[in-house]
């Protein structure tokens, strides 16, 4: 998916199909879980948080936790923003939230270059596999210096089960190709959750959380040392 010579029909059926598998894994519905940790465990007044999502791809997961927090909210509606490099993704994002009435906004952004826009909560999910060490290290640094309260992220587990997973949800809940080769090639570039606190820990990012979750997936939390709840 992230080769630019890719057929457009073929990027947007992978969308489509990643879309499915967040739907199905429960990706926004931890994510929600862990931005309202941060903003001190209260889902029904949320004050006006700020939420980036960096690498939103299609935009399912960003208008799904735009949803899920604005839900029940007493408060002043909370902003959710994705951002993302590629202009085909933005786009279908923006159209989906369009027609699904969502107030989730999307705008297209190089965040190795231009950074995260500074905000309360920065998310993102499935999206650090697709980075080595140093890359990896240089995304969690700007979204922590970016983010008031915090991090938080869910990618995959590089296991024998989660590539068993890949490749029977990519053959049962899918027709993309693009997917199929995706997937299982995605949990081989994944970190074991080992791994991925060792990455944390090299960059100062201490008393972060690393939770394994059903399927195959690790939910990282890590709360800003200047956020005072």
């Amino acid at each position: 998916m992230d080769d630019p010579a890719l057929v457009e029909a073929d990027h947007l059926r992978a969308l489509v199909a990643l879309g499915r598998i967040n739907t199905l894994s429960l990706t926004a519905v931890r994510l929600a879980a862990g931005v309202v940790a941060l903003a001190g465990g209260r889902g029904d007044c949320l004050s006006g948080l700020e939420v980036v999502d960096i690498a939103s791809g299609g935009g399912d997961v960003t208008i799904d936790l735009a949803r899920r927090l604005g839900r029940g909210s007493r408060c002043r509606p909370v902003a959710v923003t994705g951002v993302d490099i590629s202009p085909l993704a933005i786009a279908r994002a923006r159209d989906l939230a369009t027609r699904l009435g969502s107030q989730a906004t999307f705008a297209l952004r190089d965040v190795t270059v231009q950074g995260c826009p500074p905000c309360d909560v920065a998310v993102s999910s499935l999206f650090l596999h697709h980075l080595d060490d140093d890359d990896a290290r240089r995304l969690l640094r700007v979204m922590a210096s970016a983010a008031r309260r915090g991090i938080v992220v869910s990618d995959l587990i590089r296991s024998r089960l989660g590539l068993l997973l890949a490749v029977v949800a990519t053959i049962l809940l899918t027709g993309s190709r693009v997917a199929r080769v995706d997937g299982p090639r995605s949990v081989r570039a994944a970190r074991t959750p080992a791994e991925y606190r060792a990455l944390l820990e090299s960059i100062g990012l201490r008393g972060a959380t690393v939770r394994r979750v059903w399927p195959e997936r690790v939910v990282i939390v890590w709360r800003a040392e200047r956020d005072e709840r």
